[in-house]
């Protein structure tokens, strides 16, 4: 086998044989899921499936209780499949490190701080990794014009509108260059025209950027924006046909 050709297969991120309970409730029972560099993939699945806790299990917030999640090639669990010469710290400081540079999560709300301005959120995670505040505050300038909101720059998150407030934490999401975005129902807040408008936003940023995107949705429009599905049922698995 061409030793080439091996490694380009490997997937970018994956999740293989997951289960999770919360006391007496199964959230997971053996669910796989890969993410391929620069595709969209959408989990979907009826309320309860286990949608949400999948895709935190992917991005290192929660542990599952057995199986693994492997991103390149750092087991996110905490242990390490193959020795990279970045990977001697502790698995905690490794997991937070993947979180403020590799990864991005949005969530439903968009869970900005309220205290600080529209501008002041996108900027921080740029200032948390090391950016000088004014090189971080240019940046995120740059992205919330690239979602519609420098107007809003100086707004705090309760002065925006729901689809503002979704842009800017797109632009937050963003504004690291991550490989990996995770949005968990991230139109499930917004009526259909703002869904409509972040969605066609996300897509085409990620695209734009070469960022790859896992993303939760119950909603079959949102959906159709990703490159293939991945479908969830008491806790497992199923790979749908990719989209055209």
């Amino acid at each position: 086998m061409n030793p080439t050709t091996s490694v380009a297969a490997q997937p970018l991120l994956a999740a293989r044989e997951l289960s999770k309970t919360y006391g007496s409730t199964p959230a997971l029972s053996g669910a796989s899921a890969r993410l391929d560099a620069g595709e969209i993939v959408a989990l979907t699945g009826p309320s309860g499936s286990g949608k949400s806790t999948l895709l935190h299990c992917m991005a290192g917030i929660v542990r599952p209780d057995h199986g693994s999640v492997t991103y390149r090639r750092i087991d996110v669990d905490g242990s390490v499949t193959h020795r990279q010469e970045h990977l001697e710290q502790a698995p905690e400081e490794r997991l937070s490190a993947l979180r403020r540079t590799e990864f991005a999560v949005v969530f439903q709300f968009g869970q900005l701080i309220p205290e600080l301005t529209t501008l002041d959120n996108v900027a921080l995670p740029l200032i948390l990794g090391g950016t000088d505040r004014r090189a971080a505050q240019e940046r995120a300038r740059a992205w919330l014009e690239r979602f519609g909101v420098l107007d809003r720059a100086e707004a705090r998150p309760g002065e925006l509108s729901g689809g503002q407030a979704q842009r800017a934490a797109l632009a937050r999401a963003l504004v690291t260059g991550p490989k990996v975005v995770f949005a968990d129902e991230p139109t499930g807040a917004l009526d259909s025209l703002a869904g409509e408008q972040v969605m066609t936003e996300l897509t085409s940023a990620a695209r734009e950027s070469g960022a790859a995107v896992l993303l939760v949705t119950h909603d079959a429009t949102v959906a159709a924006y990703a490159d293939r599905e991945i479908r969830l049922s008491d806790g497992r698995t199923t790979v749908l046909e990719v989209s055209a």
